[in-house]
């Protein structure tokens, strides 16, 4: 790897107005510096990255349907197009969410014990012209994760879709065969579901469509019913993550997994980061269950305005720090993939059939037609653009909690380098690798990519 000099790109919003710019750095003879020096290490390597995604929801979907052509290929040639934001995978909600803009369900009648009924007319609808314009422009396949926020209202013991209740036993089988039916619909229509998990925060009860699942219940549910009827359909490639909640008690869950002896069943463990950091639980994860993956299946920035116009660009920048925050310290900790939640909303940061608004990368105002993108678009960005699937984290230290970083190692070669300052003063750095330094300064409250090497 020739290594003459570092490329570095920065983003940051003073005053609210995106500014970027571009650096380079020599590379150096190593003179002894020892301060505000990052090291990195490229010959120890840990987890290989798997890629970045979103959300396809409904509330996504129907926004995109109020757009005219220009601002729809605005918006997917920004995450999926070859210089957007690098995007290839994606999550699908089964049935209504929170993200919805009311409730549905493909079978609702009891009494179809065949799934006759059974229709996707909702999504054919909302969700699957957004994510086949994703696909084309990608150019090929996007592999999904599935999940439910709740099972059909009549198989629950509350037969309500919201405040959580809990999957009758009697229909656990018929449950497990809804969602194959699912998994086959949506190959039919010619998507490509590759990674489920049972239910989505199965810890919740929340006001909008939510079911609780013990752990107990859950490795239950996927041994007894789940994976079975999956081989019955012939469906066995789908990988099962468990958990898809918060991570704080994400190793407890994978715990519980073994002692069902399910471990060989699953191909991972999914996270949110509503609770908080809680990257220790990450490391724990990889070093007591290596061969599981640890992907981060959700993260949202809630709104707690009554309206979008209400954040102040003091907020709206924080949001965007968060994420950054959270991703970095995930990949740090043996992450292998992400999905952020609704690739796009409105205005209000819906529809939500709940009121549980949230901010996103974009933002659609159907007033005057303008597609608002955010911070939050660029900081994922930094990350996903550049850091592609298949690259290997390597090792690295630094001089103080600021600036936040992570390094990876291109399938192509070059070395790829994420820096977080989320300081109101900009921070010097001397970049030391197998003996060469380059120095630079990363701006105030930025965020950078520095590429090293092979393009």
């Amino acid at each position: 790897m020739s290594m003459t000099r570092l490329e570095l790109m920065t983003t940051s919003f003073p005053g609210g107005k995106k500014k970027q710019g571009r650096q380079w750095a020599a590379l150096v003879d190593d003179d002894g510096e020892e301060n505000e020096v990052i090291n990195l290490y490229p010959r120890r390597e840990y987890q290989v990255f798997e890629g970045a995604g979103g959300a396809f929801t409904d509330a996504a979907g129907y926004v995109f349907s109020l757009m005219d052509e220009g601002t729809r290929k605005k918006l997917i040639e920004a995450y999926f197009g070859p210089g957007g934001a690098g995007y290839t995978l994606g999550r699908v909600h089964l049935d209504s969410c929170d993200f919805s803009r009311n409730h549905y369900e493909a079978m609702p009648d009891s009494a179809d014990r065949g799934l006759s009924s059974f229709s996707l007319a909702r999504d054919e609808s909302s969700i699957f012209p957004l994510l086949r314009a994703a696909e084309q422009t990608l150019g090929g396949p996007i592999p999904l994760m599935t999940t439910f926020w709740s099972p059909p209202a009549f198989m629950k013991d509350t037969g309500k879709r919201n405040g959580g209740g809990k999957l009758l036993e009697s229909y656990r089988a018929f449950f497990a065969d809804y969602y194959c039916r699912y998994l086959l619909e949506l190959r039919r229509a010619g998507f490509t579901p590759r990674r489920l998990t049972a239910q989505n925060e199965p810890k919740a009860v929340q006001t909008w469509d939510s079911c609780v699942y013990s752990a107990e219940e859950e490795m239950t549910f996927i041994r007894d019913f789940l994976y079975p009827a999956l081989k019955g359909h012939h469906l066995e490639d789908m990988e099962i993550f468990i958990w898809d909640h918060n991570k704080e008690r994400a190793y407890e869950r994978a715990l519980a997994a073994g002692e069902a002896g399910i471990l060989p069943l699953l191909k991972g463990v999914a996270v949110h980061w509503y609770s908080g950091d809680h990257f220790e639980v990450l490391k724990l994860l990889g070093e007591t269950f290596p061969a599981l993956k640890i992907v981060q299946s959700e993260f949202s920035y809630e709104l707690k305005y009554a309206s979008m116009a209400d954040m102040k660009n003091t907020d709206v920048l924080l949001a965007a720090e968060r994420y950054a925050h959270d991703i970095i310290g995930n990949l740090n900790h043996g992450m292998t993939a992400f999905y952020d939640w609704n690739l796009v909303l409105d205005e209000q940061g819906g529809p939500n059939h709940a009121g549980n608004y949230c901010d996103a990368p974009f933002i659609y105002h159907p007033g005057s037609g303008a597609l608002e993108e955010r911070p939050i678009y660029s900081y994922i960005a930094h990350v996903s653009r550049h850091i592609r699937p298949g690259a290997k984290r390597i090792a690295l230290s630094r001089y103080a909690d600021n600036p936040e970083c992570t390094a990876f190692r291109d399938p192509r070669g070059g070395l790829v380098l994420v820096m977080l300052n989320r300081t109101e003063r900009a921070l010097p750095v001397s970049l030391r690798i197998e003996g060469k330094l380059a120095g630079f300064l990363l701006p105030p409250r930025s965020i950078a990519t520095g590429l090293l090497g092979a393009p």
